[in-house]
C-alpha cells in the first residue's frame, strides 16, 4: 500500500459554479501558497503535535483507510474499504455506484494527481477511474484497454500518470494518451508499488521479486543491499534519492547503491507500510508500529501503544499525506487522523511536567526555562529535558517568584528568599531569612536589577532591598502604598516600580511616587508590570490593563472585555505584539492600536485549546508570562508550560477555498447548472457555502454580500448558509469570502449567479395590461361621469325652460290680456269724445302709452319662450337680425365663422343667441357705428362670440353699473350665467 506524498497545484475545478478564471486564479493562489504555508515544526516531537481523529463514531464511513488525497478545490479525498470518501473538515461523503455508472463497488486502493489536478482512482480490480469536471470516467474503458487488475499506480514527475496492469504491464498516461513502458512479458512478478525519481528511472517494487527500474525500456533489478524482498512503498526524494519500505526495514538508494547515511536505525526490521516527504524534507514512515519521523535532528516516532495522548493508540499506518496547508493525515484501520502544527507547545503533566498547575516562569541566557509548580518545588526544562532542584528544601517548598542573571538565581519562596549558583548540573544555594535582615520570609515578589541589586517583596511585611550583603526594608512608613508587594520592574531610565494592592510605587532618586485610581490607575490589585521597547510601562490590574507613559496614565477604554478582567502577565515580543495572560484568556493584542485606544477586529487575537494550549487560564504569580533571548514567549498555566515563537506567525498560511454549493427555494433544492433560474412563487432563498481550511475548520468565518440586495459585506460569520426571503424577481450575484484558522481572508472571492423568475403579476405583459385596464377603468368612469352631469344639466335645462315658459304664459293670458282689453275699451271711449274735447289728447297718450307697454310685454314674453327660429344655425339667426333694424342700413355688417360649426343644445343656443341680440341691438341703436362684426369661433372645448364694432363706445360705469331704468346689460350677465359660463 502507498499513497501520494506531495501535494500537486493543477487547473482544474467545479465547472458548474465557476467560470475558468475564477479556477486558475485559484490554482495560482495554491501554488503560491503551497510553499509559503508552513509544515509541521520539526523542533516538536510528534507527541506534541494536536491530533485528531475520526473515526466511525465522528462519522468516517470508510473503514480501513489505503490512500489519501486533495484537489486543487481543497476537497480532501480518502480511498477506503468502503469506497472513495470526500472531506471538506465538517462532512463525509461516501461515493458510490448510485452516483456515477462508471463508479466501482468495493475498495479504493489508492490516489494520485496528475499535473492538471485531475484526480485518479485506482479501485480493485481492472478498474482506473479519473476525476474531470465533476464527472468520474473510467479511462481504461474509454480506451478500450483490456485488464484484468491494476496493482499499483503513482503520480510521475512531470505531473503524468504511471501504472501497471496484470495484462498491459506498465504503462504511462500523459497528454491525453498511453504510453507502454515495458510489456507484462518484461516485467518482474506482480508490482505493488511504483515511483518515479529525478533521473527519470522507473521503480517498480515486487510482491516478493525485490526492486526493479525501467530505463530507456529495459527492465534492471536492483537486489542486493535490500533488506526484504517484498517492496510495499517507494518514495523518490531528491535528485536520485529512493526510499524503499520493505517488509523487514527501510532502505535509502542513493543512485548508485544503497546507504544507511540518513536512515535511523530504529527503521531496522520494521515493516515500512507508506512513506512520504513533507515540504520541509523530513520523511515520515508509516508501519505496523505507528509512525516514524526522520529529519537531520534525529527520529520521533507515535508508537501503536502512545500513552501521552487521550486518543487511542495510532495503531498500524497505511496511509500518509502532506495537505497545502502542512497537515498531515494519516490512514489507519480506524478511519484518519490528522497531525496538526500548533501555535504553542506544551508541556503538561501527561508528558514532561511533574504537575498540572505552575507557578513562576524564568528563562536564562542558556536556553534553561524554570518554573516552579504551585504545588512546591523548582525544575528546569530544556528541549523536552526536564531537571529538578533538590538543594537547599527547594524541592519542599512552595516558589512564588524567579529572577536571575547569568549562571544565578534569585527565589522568592515560603521559606525565605534563596540565592541559587548553577553550572552545568552542579548548584550551590544560599538562603536568606528573616534572620538575616529579610522583611519577612514570606517572598512573593524577586527581582535583580541591573546593578545587581536584589529587590524582595514580602506578602506583608514590605520591601527589602539586598546590596552589598546587607538588607534594607521599606514600609507604608516610607511610603509605599501597601505592605504586600505582588510585582516588581526596573525599566530603562533606572526607576523601580512595586505593585501593590493599593496601587503602583515608584523609586527614582531615593523619591517615591504614588499611582492610584485617582491618577487614572485600573481600581484593584496591580498583578504584574512589563516596560515595552518604547520605554511605556505597562500595568496588569485586577481590572483591566492601563500604561504610562510619558508620567501620565491612561486605562484604554475600547478594547475587548478579556482586557478589562484580571491581568496576570504582559510580555512584548520582537513585532512590537503584547502578549497577555489574564484569569480566562491568552490573547496577542496591536500595541500601538491599544496605544491609541483604537483596538480594531484585527488588533486583537484570542487562543484557544486548538491552538495547543492545555488551558487558557492564567496563574497569579510573579513574573508568569516572560521572553526568552530567542524572542519565544513563554506562559505558565493552570495547566502546562506552553511557548509560543511569534516569528513563524508571520508566515503566510494558505487561504480557504470558497465553494457556493447549494441554492434552494423554499426548502427545493435548485440545480446548479450554467444558468440558475429559480421559479415563482418562493419566499425563502438559501445559499449553501464552504471554506474549506482543513487546519482549524471551525475557525472559518464568512462574509457575503447579494449584489442587487445588499449594500455592504456582512459581518463575519461562521454560519455556513444565507438566507434571504421575499426577494423581488431579477437577475442577482452571490458573493462570498471567507478567512482560514489564522484569520487571514483570502483575496478571491467565489459566487454563483441566479435569476428569479417574476410571478405572472410581476411580468411586463400583466403590469402593461393593468395599466390598460386602469386606463379604460378611468375613460369608463370620466365617461359616466360626463353622461351624469348632461343628465343633471339637462334636467336644470329643461326645468328652466318650463318654468319660462310658465311665467310667458302668465304674463300672455293675464296681463297682456287685461291691457288688451283696457286698451280696447279706452278706444272705444275715445271714439265716443268729441273731437274738440280737451280729454281727447289725454286719451290719446295713454293709449300711445298703452300700446308701448303691450309691444314691451310682448317682446318679454317672446323672450321668455324659446325663440322659432328658422334654422338652428347661429350664424344665420345672427345674420337676420340686421334685417330687424332697417333705418340703420348704412351701417356695414357681416358674421364671421372660425373652426368648423357644430350644433348646440337648444337652451344653451337661445341663451347664446338672446345674448348676441341684445348685444347687436345696442350696436345698432347707440353706437352710431360704420361696421359691426360678430365673430363665433368653434373650438374643441369651447364656443366664443365676439362681436366688435366702430361705433361711440359706452361709458365705464355704464358698463360695470348699468343704466337706470335699462336691463340690457345685466340681463346678458345673467343669461351667460345660465348658460353655464
Amino acid at each position: 500500500m502507498r499513497n501520494l506524498n506531495i501535494f500537486h497545484s493543477g487547473r482544474t475545478g467545479r465547472p458548474i459554479l465557476r467560470w475558468s478564471s475564477q479556477w486558475l486564479l485559484t490554482a495560482l493562489a495554491l501554488v503560491c501558497f503551497a510553499d509559503s504555508a508552513k509544515a509541521l515544526s520539526s523542533h516538536k516531537s510528534i507527541v506534541q503535535y494536536i491530533r485528531d481523529e475520526w473515526d466511525a463514531e465522528q462519522g468516517f464511513p470508510g473503514g480501513p483507510v489505503y490512500a489519501i488525497a486533495q484537489t486543487p478545490d481543497g476537497f480532501l479525498w480518502i480511498g477506503s474499504e468502503k469506497g472513495l470518501v470526500r472531506f471538506d473538515g465538517f462532512r463525509f461523503r461516501l461515493f458510490a455506484h448510485s452516483d456515477s455508472t462508471s463508479f466501482p463497488a468495493g475498495p479504493i486502493l489508492d490516489l494520485a494527481l496528475d499535473g492538471d489536478g485531475n484526480l485518479w482512482v485506482r479501485a480493485q480490480g481492472p478498474r482506473l477511474l479519473r476525476y474531470h469536471d465533476g464527472k468520474f470516467e473510467d479511462v481504461l474503458a474509454d480506451l478500450k484497454l483490456a485488464e484484468t487488475e491494476v496493482t499499483a499506480m503513482c503520480a510521475g514527475k512531470n505531473g503524468d500518470i504511471v501504472f501497471s496492469g496484470l495484462i498491459s504491464g506498465t504503462m504511462r498516461y500523459s497528454r491525453g494518451r498511453f504510453v507502454t513502458l515495458v510489456s507484462v512479458a518484461e516485467l518482474p512478478k506482480l508490482v505493488i508499488s511504483l515511483a518515479e525519481t529525478a533521473d527519470g528511472k522507473v521503480w517498480l517494487g515486487t510482491k516478493d521479486a525485490g526492486l526493479y527500474y525501467i530505463r530507456g525500456g529495459q527492465v534492471s533489478a536492483v537486489t542486493t543491499g535490500l533488506p526484504d524482498r517484498k517492496i510495499n512503498s517507494l518514495l523518490a526524494r531528491d535528485n536520485r534519492e529512493l526510499w524503499i519500505g520493505t517488509d523487514n526495514g527501510v532502505a535509502r538508494w542513493d543512485g548508485m547503491e544503497f546507504s544507511a547515511a540518513g536512515v535511523s536505525h530504529t527503521l531496522d526490521h520494521v515493516q515500512g507500510l507508506v512513506m512520504i516527504k513533507d515540504r520541509d524534507s523530513n520523511v515520515w514512515v508509516g508501519a505496523p508500529s505507528g509512525l516514524t519521523r526522520i529529519n537531520a535532528r534525529g527520529v520521533s516516532s507515535l508508537e501503536e501503544r502512545d500513552n501521552s495522548s487521550t486518543l487511542p493508540s495510532i495503531g498500524p499506518v497505511t496511509a500518509l499525506f502532506e495537505d497545502r496547508e502542512g497537515n498531515l493525515w494519516v490512514g489507519t484501520r480506524r478511519g484518519i487522523e490528522r497531525l496538526r502544527d500548533s501555535v504553542f507547545t506544551t508541556y503538561s503533566a501527561s508528558g514532561e511536567l511533574p504537575a498540572e498547575i505552575n507557578g513562576p516562569v524564568y528563562v536564562d541566557s542558556q536556553g534553561h526555562t524554570w518554573f516552579a509548580p504551585a504545588r512546591g518545588g523548582l525544575y528546569w526544562v530544556k528541549e523536552s529535558q526536564v531537571g529538578h532542584v533538590r538543594n537547599a528544601g527547594l524541592d519542599k517548598d512552595v516558589i512564588y517568584s524567579i529572577s536571575g542573571n547569568e549562571g544565578e538565581l534569585w527565589i522568592g519562596r515560603r521559606g525565605g528568599l534563596t540565592q541559587l549558583r548553577y553550572r552545568d548540573n552542579s548548584f550551590a544555594t544560599r538562603n536568606y531569612t528573616q534572620a538575616d535582615g529579610l522583611a519577612q520570609n514570606a517572598v512573593f515578589a524577586v527581582h535583580q536589577a541591573r546593578d545587581g541589586t536584589v529587590w524582595a517583596g514580602t506578602l506583608s511585611a514590605g520591601l527589602s532591598r539586598f546590596k552589598d550583603g546587607s538588607f534594607k526594608t521599606y514600609t507604608v512608613a516610607n511610603g509605599l502604598g501597601s505592605n504586600s508587594i505582588t510585582s516588581i520592574v526596573e525599566t530603562s531610565d533606572g526607576t523601580m516600580w512595586f505593585g501593590t494592592p493599593n496601587g503602583l510605587n515608584a523609586l527614582s532618586n531615593g523619591q517615591w511616587r504614588i499611582y492610584t485610581s485617582r491618577e487614572g490607575l485600573p481600581p484593584g490589585t496591580v498583578n504584574c508590570l512589563s516596560e515595552d521597547s518604547s520605554g511605556t510601562l505597562w500595568v496588569g490590574t485586577t481590572n483591566g490593563v492601563a500604561f504610562i507613559h510619558a508620567g501620565a496614565i491612561q486605562a484604554p477604554r475600547e478594547v475587548p472585555e478579556p482586557l478589562h478582567e484580571q491581568i496576570f502577565g504582559i510580555e512584548e515580543d520582537k513585532t512590537g505584539s503584547l502578549w497577555i495572560a489574564t484569569a480566562n484568556h491568552v490573547l496577542r493584542v496591536n500595541r500601538d492600536a491599544t496605544l491609541r485606544d483604537a483596538i480594531g477586529d484585527t488588533d486583537v487575537r484570542e487562543f484557544g485549546l486548538e491552538d495547543g494550549l492545555a488551558s487558557t487560564q492564567g496563574v497569579k504569580r510573579h513574573q508568569s508570562v516572560t521572553a526568552d533571548s530567542v524572542g519565544r514567549i513563554w506562559f505558565s498555566m493552570v495547566r502546562g508550560l506552553s511557548f509560543v515563537d511569534p516569528t513563524p506567525m508571520g508566515l503566510s498560511s494558505a487561504p480557504a477555498l470558497i465553494h457556493v454549493e447549494a441554492i434552494s427555494a423554499d426548502g427545493r433544492p435548485i440545480n446548479l447548472g450554467p444558468r440558475v433560474s429559480i421559479a415563482a412563487p418562493h419566499q425563502r432563498i438559501t445559499l449553501g457555502y464552504s471554506g474549506l481550511s482543513l487546519s482549524v475548520p471551525a475557525r472559518v468565518r464568512f462574509k457575503f454580500r447579494l449584489d442587487g440586495f445588499d449594500q455592504g459585506w456582512s459581518e463575519p460569520t461562521e454560519a455556513r448558509e444565507a438566507v434571504y426571503t421575499n426577494l423581488d424577481s431579477g437577475g442577482y450575484r452571490f458573493r462570498v469570502i471567507a478567512s482560514n484558522s489564522d484569520g487571514v481572508w483570502n483575496s478571491t472571492e467565489s459566487w454563483l449567479e441566479f435569476k428569479i423568475e417574476p410571478v405572472f403579476w410581476q411580468t411586463w405583459w400583466f403590469r402593461l395590461s393593468t395599466l390598460l385596464a386602469l386606463a379604460i377603468v378611468a375613460l369608463a368612469f370620466v365617461r359616466l361621469r360626463f353622461l351624469k352631469l348632461t343628465r343633471q344639466l339637462n334636467v336644470r335645462f329643461e326645468e328652466r325652460l318650463a318654468e319660462r315658459t310658465r311665467i310667458a304664459q302668465e304674463l300672455h293670458d293675464t296681463l297682456l290680456q287685461g291691457f288688451l282689453s283696457a286698451s280696447m275699451q279706452l278706444h272705444v271711449a275715445n271714439d265716443h269724445l268729441a273731437a274738440d274735447s280737451q280729454a281727447k289728447p289725454l286719451v290719446g297718450r295713454v293709449l300711445d302709452l298703452m300700446g308701448q307697454v303691450i309691444e314691451e310685454g310682448r317682446n318679454a314674453v317672446r323672450g321668455l319662450r324659446s325663440p322659432k327660429l328658422s334654422s338652428p344655425d347661429l350664424e344665420q339667426a345672427f345674420s337676420k337680425i340686421r334685417q330687424e333694424f332697417p333705418v340703420q342700413s348704412q351701417t356695414g355688417f357681416r358674421v364671421i365663422v372660425e373652426g368648423t360649426p357644430r350644433p348646440l343644445r337648444p337652451v344653451i343656443r337661445d341663451e347664446v343667441y338672446f345674448i348676441g341680440h341684445e348685444a347687436l341691438s345696442n350696436a345698432f341703436r347707440h353706437a352710431h357705428a360704420s361696421e359691426i362684426e360678430v365673430e363665433l369661433e368653434f373650438a374643441a372645448s369651447y364656443l366664443r362670440v365676439l362681436i366688435r364694432d366702430d361705433g361711440s363706445g359706452i361709458d365705464t360705469q355704464v358698463l360695470n353699473s348699468g343704466r337706470e331704468g335699462h336691463w340690457g346689460l345685466s340681463g346678458m350677465k345673467e343669461r351667460k350665467v345660465l348658460a353655464g359660463n
